[in-house]
């Protein structure tokens, strides 16, 4: 982002719907300290007179500011509850109300969802339950990058279930009213914005944040925020990992997640080797002939990251989306000889008297080049599905047994007590 770029309508996005002025005020002053802005050592922010921000840019060289994940600022990912309506007190019902105060405040649509940067699905309106995460934006990777994301969000929540079950955390440890949950979505949206510092006032009503800061190293009161504690990203989230690793032994045991912890604490450990955004930052600097993003103007930065994002990383998920099927398909093979009839007949019907697996081999070449036909990618899809099908059953499978196991160590159990 350019220095006329930084008026604050513009830049704060959709940050004023979804923070309290309080925690908004204090991002907005951290910003403008972080960015390259200052003009004879202070901040400032353009005249909106396009020549005369050019000609101060030029002159004082304030180049703006590099933003790792400018998209979650710049979409409303989250809305802010009201006093009224929490959008988290754990009602039923209770985004329908919240939905409706933002509608009469004139801020929302009732049609629309209820955007939260990790939701429930109801299984009342959708037919099925589940997850919602609305925090990704993109990865370098989709097996060393987003495979670890997904594992990650699933210790999460599992240990969310499992804290909440043993009663460690309950409703009165989150409050739900404005404030609170701005206190906490701040950390969030200034990790958006690579800020290095936020703040928390040092008689927060978040009983759950109080326990992970007395994990956190370097915290102390903020002189120019009295009553605040400052707190620092990375030490912050060096604390949850450990929260993460001891209150979910269990449970990363279970799963068989240590990898994935392992790879979370490389990534927190150097940041600038193995962060994503990191990662591809020197890639898009790279192609764009440049050292540094800030050697770069606004616009040379973010359309060099457009052709890289649209050729070359396009290109690298989609080999890898592939070499995932190929996995996949090299299973159906069997499946194709020992599967029963309806797993023969539906493959017969998708591609005819060919093994899955030598079907993608063919056509492998023109779906990366884009040039496959019609006729190929609908064979492709119905590949796709019956994959997916085999893969369900087959967990379906798995679950089944291990609740039979677990059934049966309880009726032994039960057994050797009577």
């Amino acid at each position: 982002m350019d220095f006329s770029d930084f008026h604050p309508e513009r830049v704060l996005g959709f940050l004023p719907h979804e923070l309290d002025y309080t925690h908004l005020r204090m991002i907005w002053r951290r910003w403008k300290k972080k960015a390259h802005l200052k003009i004879l050592g202070r901040p400032m922010t353009p005249f909106g007179i396009d020549s005369l921000d050019r000609a101060i840019s030029i002159a004082f060289r304030v180049k703006g500011d590099l933003v790792p994940d400018f998209r979650l600022i710049d979409y409303l990912v989250t809305v802010m509850s009201t006093d009224e309506s929490p959008a988290l007190d754990g009602r039923l019902g209770n985004t329908e109300r919240l939905k409706k105060d933002l509608a009469d405040l004139g801020v929302f649509d009732e049609k629309m969802s209820l955007y939260l940067l990790y939701r429930l699905r109801e299984f009342s309106r959708m037919g099925f339950s589940g997850f919602e995460g609305r925090h990704y934006s993109l990865f370098e990777s989709l097996d060393g990058d987003m495979a670890n994301a997904a594992n990650l969000q699933t210790l999460i929540t599992a240990l969310a279930f499992k804290l909440a079950l043993h009663g460690k955390v309950t409703h009165s440890h989150i409050p739900d009213n404005p404030f609170v949950e701005s206190e906490r979505r701040q950390i969030f949206f200034g990790a958006a914005i690579g800020l290095p510092t936020f703040f928390v006032l040092g008689a927060t009503q978040n009983q759950f944040m109080k326990r992970i800061m007395e994990r956190t190293k370097d915290v102390r009161y903020s002189r120019r925020y009295p009553g605040y504690l400052r707190v620092y990203h990375r030490q912050y989230r060096l604390a949850l990992l450990s929260l993460l690793r001891e209150e979910g032994e269990s449970l990363i045991e279970m799963l068989n997640l240590k990898e994935t912890g392992d790879d979370l604490a490389r990534r927190l450990d150097n940041p600038a080797e193995f962060s994503v955004a990191e990662k591809l930052t020197r890639v898009i600097v790279r192609e764009a002939g440049a050292r540094s993003p800030m050697d770069l103007d606004a616009e040379e930065f973010n359309m060099a990251a457009e052709r890289y994002y649209r050729s070359v990383l396009t290109k690298r998920h989609l080999f890898e989306g592939l070499n995932f099927l190929q996995e996949d398909l090299r299973s159906l093979d069997s499946g194709f000889i020992l599967g029963g009839d309806d797993y023969r007949g539906a493959i017969l019907y998708a591609i005819g008297d060919r093994r899955p697996s030598e079907f993608l081999e063919a056509v492998r070449d023109e779906v990366s080049s884009e040039r496959a036909s019609p006729a190929d990618l609908k064979k492709g899809i119905n590949l796709l599905l019956i994959s997916v099908h085999h893969d369900t059953a087959d967990a379906l499978k798995k679950l089944g047994s291990a609740n039979n196991s677990e059934n049966d160590s309880a009726s032994i159990c039960g057994e050797g007590n009577r």
